[in-house]
């Protein structure tokens, strides 16, 4: 059976990282695999956190908002994972029973962080307000006079904090911050503000300018070395990013023109986008970053078995840029205009056609839950399923360590 297993992120009123809700599928063929129950998918993400994959690896050491069953909370099942990263997700359909009340209270009392999923306000499910911490409202599903009044309903329980689901939008962020809710899921933060009228300031148009030297078919070392240099901010970040523990090297290095030497034309390339997109996010959740580091990566490691076919560093080029309208704020046409990137890059970020818009559709449907058509795309590709969820993981990892020693921020 295949295993799918990814992640949505959670922020909280500031758009900072709150949390993860780590997704579940049994398989990659079937959105909804009717052959599977409840527990089976939750004892199978278990299996994987506790054992396979690690906790650690796929929230990056955030929370993780895990579902569990009637059965699971009866079993005291979440007791198995840690209580400082793990949030327990109660499920809509479980009703508030004597001895579901009696799991709450047991939990809540061990320190563990409740969540009641997908709550519409009805009065019925009140009797476990006093053991949850967080209830989750879908945005799009609920009307907003309903939510208004369910919220002043319970505001007995203060403790209690309200998250929104499905905010799709920034509208829809900013309505649901007025109402009161304090954390917000959905992919409202990877689509564009509209702002009138916006320009690229003059740290960016230099990176530009670099970015169109590095994606030139041969690169020339000793002209990008005579841009990098005398930018105090540039030089700092290449020296941080050849002595990270990405590489690992054993002699630090100190000299711009060594580094650049040692990282080679793929790797000048790499150290100029990742630097050019942080400097492109400036502002904005870190979440989007992070997204883009790991489409990118996954993009390059999907293509690597046809790279006699492909530029894989184009393919890391398009992930790394498939945000790019969202952190600049300008449409992504618009963009293609002004960023020297290859034919192949710019019709798959703007018209998402050409021979690399397939990796990137793949990315993004895995990303968003979108099994079948992810399953379509993989199957397009000659990709197998286990391959995309094995370089998921690994692009996740390799974010992370990015993450953890932020070289080119």
């Amino acid at each position: 059976m295949d295993i799918y297993i990814a992640r949505q992120p959670v922020f909280n009123r500031k758009k900072q990282l709150f949390a993860y809700e780590v997704l579940y599928r049994s398989s990659i063929e079937n959105t909804c695999p009717s052959s599977v129950l409840g527990d089976d998918a939750t004892n199978t993400v278990l299996a994987h956190v506790l054992f396979n994959i690690g906790l650690e690896t796929i929230t990056g050491g955030r929370r993780a908002l895990i579902n569990f069953t009637e059965n699971h909370l009866l079993q005291q099942t979440p007791t198995y994972l840690p209580r400082e990263q793990c949030i327990i997700e109660i499920l809509e359909s479980i009703l508030p029973t004597p001895d579901v009340l009696a799991a709450c209270k047991i939990l809540h009392g061990k320190g563990y962080i409740l969540a009641l999923d997908d709550y519409d306000f009805d009065e019925t499910m009140d009797p476990l307000m006093p053991w949850v911490h967080i209830v989750k409202v879908d945005f799009l599903a609920v009307d907003k006079d309903s939510i208004r009044n369910g919220m002043a309903r319970l505001k007995q329980f203060e403790a209690i904090r309200w998250l929104a689901e499905k905010i799709e939008s920034h509208q829809e962020f900013d309505l649901a911050m007025s109402l009161g809710f304090s954390y917000f899921q959905g992919y409202f933060f990877n689509k564009p503000e509209v702002i009138k009228n916006k320009t690229l300031n003059s740290s960016k148009i230099t990176l530009l300018n670099l970015l169109t030297e590095v994606c030139r078919p041969e690169i020339n070392l000793k002209k990008i070395e005579k841009m990098i240099t005398p930018d105090v901010s540039l030089s700092y970040k290449v020296l941080r990013y050849i002595n990270s523990a990405y590489y690992s090297l054993v002699t630090k290095v100190t000299s711009i023109r060594y580094a650049l030497l040692y990282l080679g034309e793929s790797g000048v390339r790499q150290f100029v986008s990742l630097a050019a997109a942080s400097e492109f996010s400036e502002g904005k959740p870190t979440e989007l970053m992070r997204l883009s580091m790991v489409r990118a990566q996954l993009c390059k490691l999907l293509a690597e078995p046809r790279k006699d076919e492909l530029d894989t560093s184009q393919l890391f080029l398009l992930g790394l840029f498939s945000l790019l309208d969202a952190m600049l704020d300008m449409p992504m046409p618009e963009l293609m205009k002004k960023l020297p990137l290859t034919d192949e890059v710019k019709m798959a970020l703007s018209e998402r056609t050409g021979p690399f818009a397939l990796y990137l559709e793949t990315v993004i449907a895995y990303e968003q839950g979108d099994l079948q058509s992810c399953s379509e795309y993989l199957r397009r590709l000659a990709i197998a399923p286990e391959t995309m969820v094995q370089t998921y993981f690994e692009a996740l990892a390799w974010t992370d360590l990015f993450e953890t020693d932020p070289v080119v921020s």
